[in-house]
Protein backbone atom coordinates (compact mmCIF):
# COMPACT_ATOMS: atom_id res chain seq x y z
CA UNK A 1 0.00 0.00 0.00
CA UNK A 2 1.03 3.64 -0.46
CA UNK A 3 -0.45 6.97 0.49
CA UNK A 4 -1.79 9.23 -2.26
CA UNK A 5 -4.02 12.24 -1.65
CA UNK A 6 -4.41 11.08 1.99
CA UNK A 7 -6.05 7.86 0.80
CA UNK A 8 -4.75 4.30 1.07
CA UNK A 9 -4.23 3.17 -2.52
CA UNK A 10 -3.85 -0.44 -3.63
CA UNK A 11 -0.61 -0.96 -5.56
CA UNK A 12 -1.09 -4.68 -6.23
CA UNK A 13 -3.81 -7.30 -6.36
CA UNK A 14 -3.72 -10.87 -5.04
CA UNK A 15 -4.92 -13.46 -7.55
CA UNK A 16 -6.55 -16.42 -5.78
CA UNK A 17 -6.12 -18.57 -8.89
CA UNK A 18 -7.90 -21.82 -9.71
CA UNK A 19 -7.01 -23.84 -6.61
CA UNK A 20 -5.27 -23.55 -3.24
CA UNK A 21 -4.11 -27.20 -3.30
CA UNK A 22 -0.38 -27.42 -3.94
CA UNK A 23 -0.63 -30.87 -5.54
CA UNK A 24 -3.45 -29.78 -7.84
CA UNK A 25 -1.53 -26.64 -8.82
CA UNK A 26 1.46 -28.74 -9.93
CA UNK A 27 -0.87 -30.93 -11.98
CA UNK A 28 -2.53 -27.85 -13.54
CA UNK A 29 0.91 -26.40 -14.30
CA UNK A 30 1.71 -29.30 -16.64
CA UNK A 31 -1.79 -29.50 -18.11
CA UNK A 32 -2.07 -25.81 -18.98
CA UNK A 33 1.52 -25.65 -20.21
CA UNK A 34 0.59 -28.30 -22.78
CA UNK A 35 -2.71 -26.62 -23.70
CA UNK A 36 -1.12 -23.19 -24.00
CA UNK A 37 1.74 -24.51 -26.13
CA UNK A 38 -0.71 -26.37 -28.38
CA UNK A 39 -2.95 -23.29 -28.77
CA UNK A 40 -0.06 -21.00 -29.72
CA UNK A 41 1.66 -23.50 -32.04
CA UNK A 42 -1.64 -24.50 -33.69
CA UNK A 43 -2.58 -20.93 -34.52
CA UNK A 44 0.94 -20.02 -35.66
CA UNK A 45 0.86 -23.08 -37.93
CA UNK A 46 -2.35 -21.81 -39.54
CA UNK A 47 -0.82 -18.35 -40.06
CA UNK A 48 2.32 -19.83 -41.65
CA UNK A 49 0.27 -22.18 -43.82
CA UNK A 50 -1.88 -19.34 -45.18
CA UNK A 51 1.19 -17.17 -45.83
CA UNK A 52 3.26 -19.85 -47.58
CA UNK A 53 0.60 -21.57 -49.71
CA UNK A 54 -0.54 -19.48 -52.70
CA UNK A 55 -3.77 -21.50 -52.94
CA UNK A 56 -4.85 -20.02 -49.61
CA UNK A 57 -4.27 -16.42 -50.69
CA UNK A 58 -7.99 -15.65 -50.66
CA UNK A 59 -10.19 -13.38 -48.51
CA UNK A 60 -11.52 -16.24 -46.37
CA UNK A 61 -8.06 -17.48 -45.39
CA UNK A 62 -6.74 -13.95 -44.94
CA UNK A 63 -9.46 -13.39 -42.33
CA UNK A 64 -8.82 -16.85 -40.85
CA UNK A 65 -5.11 -16.08 -40.37
CA UNK A 66 -6.03 -12.84 -38.60
CA UNK A 67 -8.40 -14.78 -36.35
CA UNK A 68 -5.52 -17.12 -35.50
CA UNK A 69 -3.31 -14.13 -34.67
CA UNK A 70 -5.97 -12.78 -32.30
CA UNK A 71 -6.27 -16.24 -30.73
CA UNK A 72 -2.51 -16.28 -30.07
CA UNK A 73 -2.87 -12.89 -28.34
CA UNK A 74 -5.98 -14.05 -26.46
CA UNK A 75 -4.14 -17.10 -25.15
CA UNK A 76 -1.08 -15.07 -24.16
CA UNK A 77 -2.41 -12.03 -22.28
CA UNK A 78 -2.98 -13.98 -19.03
CA UNK A 79 -2.20 -17.70 -19.44
CA UNK A 80 1.62 -17.53 -19.09
CA UNK A 81 1.24 -15.69 -15.78
CA UNK A 82 -1.36 -18.22 -14.63
CA UNK A 83 1.07 -21.05 -15.45
CA UNK A 84 3.93 -19.29 -13.61
CA UNK A 85 1.66 -18.62 -10.61
CA UNK A 86 1.04 -22.35 -10.19
CA UNK A 87 4.67 -22.55 -9.02
CA UNK A 88 4.51 -19.37 -6.95
CA UNK A 89 3.55 -19.04 -3.31
CA UNK A 90 2.43 -15.42 -3.65
CA UNK A 91 0.21 -14.82 -6.67
CA UNK A 92 0.25 -11.05 -7.00
CA UNK A 93 -0.02 -8.60 -9.88
CA UNK A 94 0.78 -4.89 -9.88
CA UNK A 95 -1.97 -2.32 -10.36
CA UNK A 96 -0.57 -1.41 -13.80
CA UNK A 97 -0.30 -5.08 -14.71
CA UNK A 98 -3.90 -5.61 -13.66
CA UNK A 99 -5.14 -2.68 -15.75
CA UNK A 100 -3.10 -3.99 -18.70
CA UNK A 101 -4.77 -7.40 -18.44
CA UNK A 102 -8.21 -5.77 -18.42
CA UNK A 103 -7.29 -3.66 -21.44
CA UNK A 104 -5.87 -6.51 -23.53
CA UNK A 105 -8.64 -8.94 -22.59
CA UNK A 106 -11.23 -6.59 -24.07
CA UNK A 107 -9.06 -5.56 -27.03
CA UNK A 108 -8.63 -9.16 -28.17
CA UNK A 109 -12.12 -10.31 -27.19
CA UNK A 110 -13.90 -7.39 -28.88
CA UNK A 111 -11.66 -7.57 -31.96
CA UNK A 112 -12.48 -11.26 -32.34
CA UNK A 113 -16.21 -10.57 -32.10
CA UNK A 114 -16.08 -8.02 -34.91
CA UNK A 115 -13.77 -10.23 -36.98
CA UNK A 116 -16.25 -13.11 -36.69
CA UNK A 117 -18.89 -10.76 -38.14
CA UNK A 118 -16.48 -9.91 -40.99
CA UNK A 119 -15.96 -13.64 -41.63
CA UNK A 120 -19.73 -14.16 -41.76
CA UNK A 121 -19.99 -11.29 -44.27
CA UNK A 122 -17.26 -12.95 -46.35
CA UNK A 123 -19.22 -16.23 -46.43
CA UNK A 124 -22.42 -14.35 -47.32
CA UNK A 125 -20.73 -12.73 -50.33
CA UNK A 126 -19.05 -16.01 -51.38
CA UNK A 127 -22.32 -17.95 -51.33
CA UNK A 128 -24.85 -15.23 -52.20
CA UNK A 129 -22.84 -13.36 -54.85
CA UNK A 130 -20.14 -15.75 -56.08
CA UNK A 131 -19.59 -13.98 -59.42
CA UNK A 132 -18.76 -10.70 -57.67
CA UNK A 133 -16.91 -12.24 -54.73
CA UNK A 134 -13.33 -11.25 -55.62
CA UNK A 135 -14.44 -7.76 -56.63
CA UNK A 136 -16.34 -7.09 -53.39
CA UNK A 137 -13.93 -8.91 -51.09
CA UNK A 138 -10.79 -7.25 -52.45
CA UNK A 139 -7.56 -7.09 -50.46
CA UNK A 140 -8.41 -3.50 -49.57
CA UNK A 141 -11.85 -4.50 -48.26
CA UNK A 142 -10.35 -7.32 -46.19
CA UNK A 143 -7.70 -4.99 -44.76
CA UNK A 144 -10.39 -2.45 -43.84
CA UNK A 145 -12.48 -5.15 -42.13
CA UNK A 146 -9.49 -6.32 -40.08
CA UNK A 147 -8.59 -2.71 -39.26
CA UNK A 148 -12.15 -2.00 -38.11
CA UNK A 149 -12.11 -5.07 -35.86
CA UNK A 150 -8.88 -3.93 -34.14
CA UNK A 151 -10.01 -0.30 -33.93
CA UNK A 152 -13.31 -1.38 -32.36
CA UNK A 153 -11.50 -3.56 -29.84
CA UNK A 154 -9.03 -0.83 -28.86
CA UNK A 155 -11.61 1.96 -28.57
CA UNK A 156 -14.12 -0.20 -26.72
CA UNK A 157 -11.48 -1.46 -24.31
CA UNK A 158 -10.18 2.07 -23.72
CA UNK A 159 -13.70 3.18 -22.79
CA UNK A 160 -13.69 0.54 -20.03
CA UNK A 161 -10.26 1.50 -18.80
CA UNK A 162 -10.90 5.27 -18.67
CA UNK A 163 -13.23 5.10 -15.69
CA UNK A 164 -11.85 1.90 -14.12
CA UNK A 165 -8.31 3.23 -13.67
CA UNK A 166 -9.59 6.24 -11.69
CA UNK A 167 -11.72 4.25 -9.26
CA UNK A 168 -10.51 4.46 -5.63
CA UNK A 169 -9.02 1.13 -4.52
CA UNK A 170 -8.22 1.56 -0.85
CA UNK A 171 -8.48 -1.80 0.87
CA UNK A 172 -9.70 -5.15 -0.50
CA UNK A 173 -7.33 -6.46 -3.17
CA UNK A 174 -8.12 -10.18 -3.53
CA UNK A 175 -9.37 -11.25 -6.97
CA UNK A 176 -11.08 -14.65 -7.07
CA UNK A 177 -9.69 -15.63 -10.46
CA UNK A 178 -6.37 -16.21 -12.22
CA UNK A 179 -6.41 -12.84 -13.99
CA UNK A 180 -7.89 -9.37 -13.47
CA UNK A 181 -11.48 -9.67 -14.59
CA UNK A 182 -13.16 -6.25 -14.92
CA UNK A 183 -16.38 -7.00 -12.95
CA UNK A 184 -14.36 -8.50 -10.07
CA UNK A 185 -11.98 -5.52 -9.99
CA UNK A 186 -14.82 -2.97 -9.98
CA UNK A 187 -16.39 -4.65 -6.95
CA UNK A 188 -13.15 -4.00 -5.02
CA UNK A 189 -13.48 -0.22 -5.40
CA UNK A 190 -14.12 1.75 -2.20
CA UNK A 191 -17.43 3.27 -3.26
CA UNK A 192 -20.91 2.27 -4.39
CA UNK A 193 -20.16 0.47 -7.65
CA UNK A 194 -23.76 0.03 -8.82
CA UNK A 195 -23.55 2.75 -11.49
CA UNK A 196 -20.13 1.52 -12.66
CA UNK A 197 -21.44 -2.05 -12.90
CA UNK A 198 -24.40 -0.92 -15.01
CA UNK A 199 -22.11 1.09 -17.30
CA UNK A 200 -19.78 -1.88 -17.80
CA UNK A 201 -22.69 -4.26 -18.42
CA UNK A 202 -24.27 -1.86 -20.92
CA UNK A 203 -20.99 -1.08 -22.66
CA UNK A 204 -19.90 -4.72 -23.02
CA UNK A 205 -23.35 -6.15 -23.54
CA UNK A 206 -24.31 -3.74 -26.31
CA UNK A 207 -21.34 -4.61 -28.52
CA UNK A 208 -21.75 -8.34 -27.82
CA UNK A 209 -25.48 -8.17 -28.56
CA UNK A 210 -24.98 -6.27 -31.83
CA UNK A 211 -22.31 -8.71 -33.04
CA UNK A 212 -24.35 -11.75 -31.95
CA UNK A 213 -27.50 -10.61 -33.80
CA UNK A 214 -25.51 -9.67 -36.91
CA UNK A 215 -24.00 -13.16 -36.89
CA UNK A 216 -27.40 -14.76 -36.27
CA UNK A 217 -28.98 -12.86 -39.16
CA UNK A 218 -26.01 -13.47 -41.47
CA UNK A 219 -25.85 -17.21 -40.96
CA UNK A 220 -29.64 -17.56 -41.19
CA UNK A 221 -29.56 -15.86 -44.60
CA UNK A 222 -26.54 -17.90 -45.68
CA UNK A 223 -28.10 -21.22 -44.64
CA UNK A 224 -31.33 -20.28 -46.43
CA UNK A 225 -29.34 -19.43 -49.57
CA UNK A 226 -27.39 -22.71 -49.42
CA UNK A 227 -30.63 -24.64 -48.92
CA UNK A 228 -32.11 -23.09 -52.08
CA UNK A 229 -29.05 -23.88 -54.17
CA UNK A 230 -28.80 -27.26 -55.87
CA UNK A 231 -25.18 -27.18 -56.93
CA UNK A 232 -22.36 -29.64 -56.32
CA UNK A 233 -20.62 -27.19 -54.01
CA UNK A 234 -23.45 -27.20 -51.47
CA UNK A 235 -21.92 -29.87 -49.23
CA UNK A 236 -18.56 -28.08 -49.21
CA UNK A 237 -20.25 -24.77 -48.38
CA UNK A 238 -22.12 -26.43 -45.52
CA UNK A 239 -18.89 -27.95 -44.21
CA UNK A 240 -17.20 -24.53 -44.19
CA UNK A 241 -20.24 -22.91 -42.59
CA UNK A 242 -20.44 -25.56 -39.88
CA UNK A 243 -16.86 -24.73 -38.85
CA UNK A 244 -17.66 -21.01 -38.70
CA UNK A 245 -20.87 -21.54 -36.75
CA UNK A 246 -19.12 -23.89 -34.30
CA UNK A 247 -16.49 -21.23 -33.56
CA UNK A 248 -19.22 -18.60 -33.07
CA UNK A 249 -21.10 -20.84 -30.63
CA UNK A 250 -17.92 -21.61 -28.65
CA UNK A 251 -17.07 -17.92 -28.48
CA UNK A 252 -20.48 -16.47 -27.62
CA UNK A 253 -21.67 -19.30 -25.36
CA UNK A 254 -19.44 -18.28 -22.43
CA UNK A 255 -20.10 -14.57 -23.14
CA UNK A 256 -23.85 -15.07 -22.83
CA UNK A 257 -23.42 -16.76 -19.44
CA UNK A 258 -21.07 -14.01 -18.24
CA UNK A 259 -23.53 -11.28 -19.19
CA UNK A 260 -26.45 -13.04 -17.47
CA UNK A 261 -24.66 -12.89 -14.07
CA UNK A 262 -21.83 -10.38 -14.68
CA UNK A 263 -21.19 -9.32 -11.09
CA UNK A 264 -21.99 -12.48 -9.18
CA UNK A 265 -19.19 -14.91 -8.30
CA UNK A 266 -19.76 -18.56 -9.17
CA UNK A 267 -17.36 -21.50 -9.24
CA UNK A 268 -18.17 -22.01 -12.91
CA UNK A 269 -16.89 -18.48 -13.66
CA UNK A 270 -13.31 -19.73 -13.39
CA UNK A 271 -14.08 -22.57 -15.79
CA UNK A 272 -15.56 -20.09 -18.25
CA UNK A 273 -12.49 -17.87 -17.90
CA UNK A 274 -10.21 -20.85 -18.62
CA UNK A 275 -12.39 -21.89 -21.55
CA UNK A 276 -12.34 -18.37 -23.02
CA UNK A 277 -8.61 -17.73 -22.61
CA UNK A 278 -7.13 -21.21 -23.17
CA UNK A 279 -9.52 -23.69 -24.77
CA UNK A 280 -11.18 -21.42 -27.36
CA UNK A 281 -7.81 -20.42 -28.92
CA UNK A 282 -6.91 -24.13 -28.90
CA UNK A 283 -10.19 -25.35 -30.39
CA UNK A 284 -10.38 -22.77 -33.20
CA UNK A 285 -7.39 -24.11 -35.20
CA UNK A 286 -8.58 -27.68 -34.63
CA UNK A 287 -12.06 -26.89 -35.94
CA UNK A 288 -10.82 -25.11 -39.04
CA UNK A 289 -8.17 -27.69 -39.92
CA UNK A 290 -10.29 -30.78 -39.25
CA UNK A 291 -13.20 -29.46 -41.34
CA UNK A 292 -11.20 -27.77 -44.10
CA UNK A 293 -9.68 -29.91 -46.83
CA UNK A 294 -7.65 -27.06 -48.36
CA UNK A 295 -5.96 -26.18 -45.07
CA UNK A 296 -5.15 -29.84 -44.33
CA UNK A 297 -3.59 -30.31 -47.76
CA UNK A 298 -1.59 -27.09 -47.42
CA UNK A 299 -0.30 -28.20 -44.01
CA UNK A 300 0.78 -31.57 -45.46
CA UNK A 301 2.58 -29.73 -48.25
CA UNK A 302 4.29 -27.44 -45.72
CA UNK A 303 5.34 -30.44 -43.63
CA UNK A 304 6.69 -32.31 -46.65
CA UNK A 305 8.68 -29.25 -47.72
CA UNK A 306 10.14 -28.92 -44.24
CA UNK A 307 11.05 -32.64 -44.07
CA UNK A 308 12.51 -32.50 -47.57
CA UNK A 309 14.67 -29.46 -46.74
CA UNK A 310 16.00 -31.19 -43.60
CA UNK A 311 16.90 -34.34 -45.55
CA UNK A 312 18.66 -32.26 -48.22
CA UNK A 313 20.63 -30.49 -45.50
Amino acid sequence: MSLLNNKSVVTEFILLGLSSSRELQLFLFFIFSVFYGAAVLGNILIILTVITDSRLHSPMYFLLSNLSFIDVCQATFATPKMIADFLSEHKTITFKGCMSQIFFLHVFGDSEMVLLVAMAYDRYIAIGKPLHYMTIMSRRTCTVLVGVSWATGILHSASHLVFTIDLPFCGPNKVDNFFCDLPLIIKLACLDTYVSEILVLTNSGLLSLICFFLLLISYTIILATVHCQASGGTSRALSTLSAHITVVVLFFGPLIFIHIWPFESFTIDKFISVFFTVFTPLLNPMIYTLRNKDVKEAMKKLRNQHVGSKEAF
